[in-house]
Formats: structure tokens, sequence, C-alpha cells
């Protein structure tokens, strides 16, 4: 009896990769928007662009339609969606105004933008080259639709309030360096990837989440700048922590060790 072959399966599951190719369309959108000076339609669409790269992965795991075809593709899509659109509504905004400060700080200007789409790159690249086995209870580096998503709602938050771009350029400066390096760093962030759908969680969490969902419809530009601001931070006060635990754990090895060796001498010494 022939041993089956290896067949080549073609195409690829529809609902989750129809989920990255909108979220693909809402980075691109958001480009357009950003050239064209609707800079808040511009930057809502990079949150649109989030909620839907958040949807794709938690969707094809619970249809079982994970494909190495659709990790590739969600990654070239974040890699527009959360690299370059984000940077490019920043340089487009605010730090394209830097040149008319000197010739220098407009070097500075598209040097953070560059910075920011490198370092989306190499997170991207970094968290494809994990083990398959590897811990995905939290992110190594902030998560690049986490750092898009802030940026973003940073300057939904300034247009919102009638602030220009070039006041505020070596701020918005500052926020894309340290996003930007945040994404390629040893931080740890929680990715939530961990929580199921079919788990109970406390009702209190339900009241939190609509009041999420009011102070949002209040005022959008200023919960989605706080949220992102405390994810951000989150990641920084749990990295510190755990190297306080672990510092920690060490002394309290080295002073049972230093007392074991005492003991031994007490003993040695009354023999």
């Amino acid at each position: 009896m022939p041993e089956p072959r290896n067949i080549r399966q073609r195409g690829a599951f529809l609902l989750p990769n129809a989920l990255t190719t909108c979220a693909l369309f809402a980075g691109v959108y958001s480009i357009i928007a950003g050239i064209n000076g609707a800079y808040v339609t511009a930057a809502v669409s990079i949150g649109v662009a989030g909620v839907l790269d958040g949807l794709d992965g938690r969707v094809a795991r619970m249809t079982n339609t994970q494909s190495e075809f659709g990790v590739q593709y969600d990654s070239l899509s974040d890699m527009i969606s959360f690299g370059l659109a984000p940077a490019l509504l920043a340089f487009n905004w605010s730090l394209k105004g830097m040149g008319d400060i000197s010739p220098l700080a407009g070097k500075l200007g598209w040097l953070a933008a560059f910075v920011y789409i490198a370092c989306a790159a190499l997170r991207l690249a970094r968290f494809n080259a994990q083990a398959p086995g590897a811990d995905r209870t939290y992110f190594q580096g902030l998560a690049s639709p986490a750092a898009a998503v802030t940026l973003a709602a940073a300057v939904w938050f300034f247009e919102d309030h009638g602030v220009d771009g070039a006041s505020v350029c070596w701020l918005i400066w500052v926020l894309t360096l340290f996003v930007g390096l945040l994404m390629f760093s040893n931080v740890r962030y929680f990715s939530f990837k961990t929580i199921a759908t079919n788990e109970k969680v406390p009702i209190a969490w339900l009241f939190l989440l609509m009041l999420a969902l009011v102070l949002f419809a209040i005022d959008p530009p200023t919960v989605a700048v706080g949220i992102g601001l405390i994810y951000v931070a989150s990641g920084i006060i749990l990295t510190l922590k755990g190297r306080q635990k672990r510092q920690a754990r060490r002394a309290l090895r080295r002073r049972m060790r230093h007392q074991a060796a005492e003991r031994r001498r007490e003993h040695d010494a009354k023999d």
C-alpha cells in the first residue's frame, strides 16, 4: 500500500485573515488621511486597526483557524498599521515643524520617526522568532499596537484641544522615541492573551468596563491617551517590581548561605 503523500494545503482561512486585511486597510487609510491633513481621522483609524488586530488572533484561536500564513500576514499588517502609520502621523502633524526651528532640529524630527519604525520592525521580528512554547502571558517590550494607539491618542488629544502640532513638537519627539524604544526593550507588559473568553470574572470587572465605556463616550481622546499612558507605565512598574523581587530573593539566598556557613563554623569550633 503506497504511503500517503503530504499534500500542501492551499488557500487561507477567511475570517481571521479578513480581519487582518481590515486592520491593514485602516492603517493605510490613516497614512492617507494624515498626508491630507485629516489628523483626527488618521488617529482614529489607528485605533480601529488596533481593535481589529486584537480580534483577528482571538478569533483564530477560538475557531481553531491558526496558521503560519496568518502569523506572517498579521506581522506585515502590523508593520504598516502600527509601525509606519503612527510614525508618519506624528511626523506630518508635529515633527515636520521642527525644521522651522533649525536644520538640526528638522533632522532630529524625521530621525525620531525612523527610530520608531525601526523599533517596530525589530519588535515584530523578535516576537515572531520566539519559540512556539514561549510564555505569552507577558510581552517582552511594548506591543506595537499599544505604542501606536498611545501615540495616535496623543495627537487626537492635542487636536481635540486645539493645540498646534508645532507648539508641542519636542513633547511629541520625546513620546515618539520613548514608546519606540520601549517596543524593543526588555520591559515586561501583560499581554491579556491568557484571559479565556469562557472563564468567569468578578462582577466588578463588568462595572469597570461599563465605567470605561461611559468615560470614553464623554471624552474619547482624553480617556484614550490616559489608558495608553497607564499601560505604558504599567510595564515599567511591573519590571521594576520584578527586579526588586529578584534582588530580594538573591539577598535572602546569600543571607541563608552565610547563616549556614556560620553554623558550620560554630559546629566545627565546638568539635
